[in-house]
């Protein structure tokens, strides 16, 4: 991956990534660990990533967010993987977002609750 590459071109490079190497032995690949033991353990790695943004964020000063960017890098990574095990993708989240455009949040919040 070259750093000049544009972000939603990082995004499809790995979601391509994740997707190859989620059937690889385990004992090569991290994705393929996590695959092999299964969603609760996807899952998991969420939840804990999510919390290293919360207390990285709370930590976080105007001056100095790297390891917020750091941890938010782990929990997208780790919220692929996730799609990957169901067969999505990133574009379909993005499809998502593109859809909410124009709604407040709050009208956004009362559509999904009419579901």
């Amino acid at each position: 991956m070259t750093s000049n590459n544009e972000p939603l071109d990082i995004l499809k490079e790995l979601a391509s990534t994740i997707t190859k190497r989620k059937t690889m032995d385990p004992e090569s690949s991290y994705v393929a660990q996590l695959h092999k033991k299964g969603l609760n353990k996807m899952l998991e790695k969420v939840g804990e990533e999510a919390t290293e943004v919360i207390i990285a964020a709370k930590d976080a000063s105007d001056s100095n967010t790297d390891s917020l960017i750091s941890e938010m890098a782990d929990l997208w990574f780790h919220s692929m993987v996730v799609l990957s095990h169901f067969d999505l993708s990133h574009e379909e989240i993005l499809t998502e977002l593109e859809k909410r455009f124009g709604l407040s949040g709050i009208e956004e919040k009362a559509s999904r609750s009419e579901r």
